[in-house]
């Protein structure tokens, strides 16, 4: 369950709310039945509010939106994009901690 803040992108909305963002945003490729990912979501929840207003933070749900996942490789979750311009920032893969992931923002704002 996602955070108020934290969104969720789909095969649909992909390109317009992140290809065509403005601003930095962390993707984080995940699924319900992701032991590793559910422990990630608190953190990426408290990002999507921290960085509410300078840069987008959301969720892909793997088993419904494959097609975003095929585009960008994903064969493993949880993996962390920080997109950039419509550009892969950073990618992380694995358990990552939020002050990582901060970074990661920080650096492609």
């Amino acid at each position: 369950m996602a955070g108020a803040n934290t969104l969720e992108f789909t095969d649909g909305n992909f390109q317009t709310d992140v290809m065509e963002s403005k601003v930095p945003v962390l993707v984080d490729f995940w699924a319900e039945w992701c032991g590793p990912c559910r422990a990630l979501g608190p953190a990426i929840d408290e990002l999507a509010n921290d960085y509410q207003g300078k840069a987008k933070i959301g969720k892909v749900n793997v088993d419904n939106s494959r097609e975003v996942a095929l585009k960008f490789g994903i064969q493993s979750i949880p993996t962390i994009l920080v997109m950039k311009n419509g550009e892969m920032h950073k990618k992380f893969v694995g358990l990552v901690s939020k002050s990582v992931l901060a970074g990661a923002i920080d650096s492609a704002m």
